[in-house]
């Protein structure tokens, strides 16, 4: 087993190089895209366009002009209370696994939707079928265990004539990943999944409290990107919920060739690593992914 960073892009501070988020937005031509966005523009103290990146309207507004301007998603909405994905990052971990797929591929990123790819835990967005979708050409399978999040994506995918590339599936038991979606005979080239890293509903709140107060915002612990409990928090944290996803993934590793998970806290890779050797598998990647000053992990496996 190989648990050493893949490449030395691990550490860089910027967006992949294939990310077209790289810059700063220009919400000229996004507010052109999304009229609607206009109304949450202003200058700020430094002369700069910019939005209120508190309040959640505005960043929702934000969303739906990128994914109309860069991706052709004309019709994008979720419920009040889910979770708004920051679209750059979200995009970041797209183009990391495809990078993955490019190495057993004589290093070029396989296209089209002969590329399976399985998107545990989709969320009411949908973001990450879409953004591979839009970027490659891929197929998506989407599981979700929330009722609500189901109906959302697929909403989506309907909306946007989507229904032939991405697939919406409902995940019946929140004690299994990866039973009860992946079909007897099924085959995806990668599956990737953006875990709840929160051990409690009383973590996320404290950690919203940290964030407002490094902000200096006097608006209580709302988060401005929102989330329900299935997105944020899961009993045992990042750490139970990676342990399981792993434990599973053995049990489907001729469904999958590439199993990959973000990891938000550092500290969760050495557990990872140990339940991965346990569980002999047969090569382990990890690449940091870093925007400003936010930094997470991709952990990435096959048997």
């Amino acid at each position: 087993m190989n648990d050493k960073p893949a490449t030395p892009a691990d550490k860089k501070s910027t967006l992949h190089p294939r990310n077209p988020h790289t810059g700063r937005y220009d919400l000229d031509a996004l507010a052109k895209a999304s009229p609607a966005l206009a109304a949450y523009l202003f200058v700020n103290e430094h002369g700069l366009k910019t939005i209120d990146f508190t309040d959640n309207e505005a960043v929702k507004a934000l969303n739906k002009a990128i994914l109309k301007q860069q991706y052709g998603i004309s019709e994008w909405d979720i419920p009040k209370g889910f979770l708004c994905p920051p679209i750059p990052g979200r995009a970041d971990y797209i183009h990391y696994i495809a990078d993955v797929l490019a190495g057993d591929n004589g290093g070029v990123v396989p296209t089209g939707n002969n590329v399976k790819v399985l998107d545990v835990g989709v969320g009411a967005n949908c973001i990450y079928p879409l953004i591979g979708h839009k970027s490659y050409g891929w197929s998506f399978v989407g599981s979700e265990v929330d009722y609500v999040a189901v109906g959302s994506a697929r909403k989506i995918v309907e909306a946007n004539n989507l229904g032939g590339a991405i697939e919406i599936r409902t995940q019946s038991s929140y004690e299994h990943i990866f039973s009860g979606i992946i079909k007897p005979g099924e085959r995806f080239d990668i599956t990737m999944c953006n875990p709840p890293f929160h051990a409690s509903a009383k973590e996320v709140n404290a950690s919203a409290q940290r964030k407002w107060k490094n902000l200096q915002q006097d608006k209580g612990a709302e988060l401005n990107f929102g989330g329900r409990n299935t997105e944020l928090w899961c009993e045992g944290g990042e750490p139970r919920f990676l342990n399981k996803l792993i434990t599973e993934s053995k049990q489907f590793a001729r469904s999958c060739k590439w199993f990959t998970s973000l990891i938000s806290q550092k500290r969760t890779l050495d557990g990872c690593y140990k339940s991965l050797d346990y569980h002999k598998a047969a090569e382990v990647k990890t690449i940091t992914m870093s925007q400003g000053q936010k930094t997470s992990r991709i952990l990435v496996w096959r048997f």
